[in-house]
């Protein structure tokens, strides 16, 4: 029986715009990867890929000639970006090995499906599919994709030398779409092969642990790779695995436990210099660090919200995300029990509060007979104090007149 897909994005105008231009004069084009098996899963599809039998220069001529636009965003090893009705789809010529030499091998264009599958890393990656529908199974992935099994194709030590990022890539995939235990084989070949981690650039680290520490099955995963000494080598340094596994107890009460940055912090974040470290580790981005140092920074603060007003507080003084994930963070270092009321009115009461502005400035004090100094200092700071225990309702000239009763008493 000829097995077969449906799906919108396959029968889109634009993508049957590009099927038209590529597969004329006997070429051949398919969908492959990522698009094909997360239809199959029943996930969302992200992105588009092509492989055709079409050389790259012959692509670019027919998609131009077609109306389509064409940029040579990888030409050199196979690949274009067609444009076509505003969408992208990367289109690459079938490629084969001549010499592997690492993630650098000297490959060559061709016409043989089963060849450029054979290239690719998973068996659930090497799935094609026609402009029709009819699924191209050279490896056996359909059967492991059905079994939800993350397998190399051909042998896996191979296959991890050619780029030692697919270590990382098998427990993300894994961790993402697989279900019991991960296959022996290629648990075996990453465990030989952890040491090739060290080679990889921060890029790349980071690209793939943000995937792996937002994916479903990301707790067990994660646990086995620091029993396995690859999580160590990854982030440089130690784990907090309970406090991350405690963290995604909490899926069911928040998205945040998903973000990259929240679970980054939970995995690795003792003090500032680790968040740092791992900053430098997996070149992340100025923003996701921010948000790392204030989720920690509110965790070491927040300890367990006695009343509302330290949630509220959190908010004023760290800003809503910072505290809701700092609140989160929290949490799981004291057990991460999803029904706890204490930690979810907190949540709720974070998420839903808008802090004020403080109503009392420097000038204001001055025109109270404050003098100049630190006075000016020490009086906001306990005008501010007085003004969040009061539930943050005390107006300006409230405040004022506990300072003009001090400074002034003859005024009483």
């Amino acid at each position: 029986m000829v097995e077969r897909i449906a799906a919108d994005w396959l029968a889109a105008a634009s993508l049957q715009a590009v099927f038209d231009a590529l597969e004329t004069g006997g070429e051949e084009a398919r969908a492959v990867g990522g698009s094909v098996r997360n239809t199959l899963l029943g996930v969302p599809v992200t992105d588009i890929d092509i492989s055709t039998t079409n050389p790259p220069d012959e692509v670019v001529r027919r998609t131009k000639a077609a109306g389509l636009r064409a940029v040579p965003t990888g030409i050199e090893h196979g690949t274009v970006t067609v444009v076509s009705d505003h969408a992208a789809y990367e289109v690459t010529t079938l490629r084969e090995d001549v010499e592997t030499h690492g993630r650098h091998a000297t490959v060559r264009f061709g016409r043989d499906w089963v060849k450029d599958a054979g290239r690719r890393d998973f068996t659930m990656n090497a799935l094609y599919v026609d402009r029709n529908g009819v699924l191209f199974d050279p490896v056996g992935g359909l059967e492991d994709l059905k079994a939800r099994r993350v397998r190399f194709i051909g042998d896996p030590a191979a296959r991890i030398r050619e780029d030692y990022l697919r270590i990382l890539r098998f427990f993300r995939f894994h961790a993402q779409y697989g279900s019991g235990e991960l296959d022996r084989n290629g648990l075996h070949a990453a465990i030989e092969g952890r040491d090739g981690l060290r080679r990889l650039s921060a890029e790349r680290i980071g690209l793939e642990m943000r995937k792996l520490v937002s994916a479903p099955r990301a707790p067990e995963t994660l646990s086995l790779m620091a029993d396995i000494g690859i999580l160590e080598i990854v982030l440089a340094g130690i784990a907090r695995i309970v406090d991350f596994n405690n963290l995604r107890r909490l899926d069911t009460v928040s998205d945040d436990t998903r973000a990259p940055a929240v679970g980054l912090a939970a995995l690795a974040g003792f003090i500032d210099e680790d968040i740092d470290r791992i900053s430098d580790r997996m070149r992340l981005s100025n923003a996701e660090r921010k948000r790392m140092i204030g989720a920690l920074h509110v965790a070491d603060r927040a300890g367990r919200p006695d009343d509302r007003l330290s949630a509220k507080e959190l908010v004023y003084r760290h800003g809503r995300t910072a505290a809701v994930d700092g609140l989160l963070l929290a949490w799981a270092r004291q057990g991460g029990d999803p029904r706890d009321r204490h930690f979810r009115d907190a949540l709720e009461l974070a998420r839903s509060f808008r802090a004020p502005q403080f109503p009392v400035r420097g000038k204001d004090l001055l025109g109270v007979g404050v003098p100049r100094g630190p006075r000016v200092g020490e009086w906001m700071a306990l005008l501010e104090r007085a003004w969040i225990d009061a539930d943050f309702e005390l107006t300006s000239a409230e405040l004022l007149k506990l300072v003009d009763v001090e400074v002034n008493p003859d005024a009483r």
